[in-house]
C-alpha cells in the first residue's frame, strides 16, 4: 500500500536528454549508417534519416543525458518539506555525481526510486549510459536478478494505469486531472535539444526538469490520498 511507505524513503527523479552530436553529420558514418537502420521503423518514409535525428536523445544509444534532477521529502515537525537539486554538465561527471548519492544515501532495501514514466525511459536509459561509459551500477538501478517484487522503483505513470497496459498518460495531464497546479515551465520536452544546442542555456533545462520532479512527486502524494504540499515548502538547492 503507497500510503505505508515512509515519504523519506523516496527519492523522485526526472531526466532530460539530447542527440549525441548537435547534428547528423557530426556522426562518423558508421554511426549514420546505425541510426538509419535503428530509426528506420520509427520514421517510415515521412522522415530521412537526418531530418529524423533531432529525435535520437530519446535512444540511450544515440543520446545523452545533459539533465538529471531529484527531489526528496523531509519532515520539519509536524510540515513536511521538499528539496531539489540537479546534476548538469558533463554526462559521465553528472553521472558519477548522481551514483554517488545513490550509493550515499539512498541505497539500503528501504529506499525507493520514483518518476513518470521512469521504469521505460529514465531508470534504463541512466542504466545504460551509465556502462557506456563504464561506470559501475549503483544497487538501485542494477536489477540482474532480481525478482519483480525486489525492484526498488516506483513510476507515477503505472500507478495511474491500475494494471492497464494499453494507456499512456503524461505527467502534464495526469497533474491538470488530479487538480495539481500546473508549474510555470517556458519549454516543454520538445524543446530541450534547441536550448541545449542552439541557445546553450542548461540552466532552462534544469529549472524544466526540476519542476517536473516536483509534479512527479505532487503526483505521488494524491496517489495515495495525501494533501499536497505547499509551494512555500518547496526549495531548490
Amino acid at each position: 500500500m503507497l500510503y505505508k511507505i515512509n515519504l523519506e524513503h523516496i527519492l523522485f527523479l526526472d531526466i532530460e536528454t539530447v542527440p549525441e552530436e548537435q547534428n547528423f553529420e557530426a556522426l562518423n558514418d558508421e554511426k549514420k549508417e546505425l541510426w538509419e537502420q535503428k530509426s528506420r521503423y520509427q520514421r517510415k518514409d515521412e522522415f530521412t534519416p537526418e531530418e529524423f535525428y533531432e529525435r535520437a536523445g530519446i535512444w540511450a544509444e544515440f543520446g545523452k543525458i545533459v539533465c538529471i534532477s531529484v527531489g526528496y521529502f523531509r519532515f520539519v515537525g509536524e510540515n513536511k518539506t521538499f528539496r531539489t537539486t540537479s546534476f548538469h554538465g558533463d554526462e559521465a561527471t553528472l553521472l558519477k555525481e548522481f551514483k554517488n548519492l545513490l550509493d550515499g544515501h539512498f541505497n539500503s532495501p528501504r529506499h525507493l526510486l520514483c518518476g513518470h514514466n521512469a521504469k521505460e525511459f529514465d531508470f534504463p536509459y541512466i542504466a545504460r549510459r551509465m556502462i557506456i561509459h563504464g561506470i559501475q551500477l549503483p544497487y538501485k538501478l542494477n536489477l540482474f536478478g532480481k525478482k519483480p517484487w525486489e525492484i526498488p522503483h516506483l513510476d507515477t505513470m503505472e500507478l495511474w494505469k491500475f494494471g492497464d497496459y494499453k494507456n499512456f498518460t503524461s505527467l502534464k495531464l495526469l497533474a491538470n486531472i488530479l487538480g495539481i497546479p500546473s508549474p510555470k515551465q517556458d519549454i516543454d520536452g520538445s524543446m530541450v535539444r534547441h536550448v541545449y544546442y542552439e541557445e546553450n542555456d542548461i540552466d532552462r533545462i534544469v529549472t524544466y526538469c526540476e519542476l517536473d520532479v516536483v509534479t512527479t512527486a505532487q503526483v505521488f502524494l494524491r496517489l495515495r490520498g495525501d494533501d499536497l504540499i505547499d509551494e512555500a515548502y518547496i526549495k531548490s538547492i
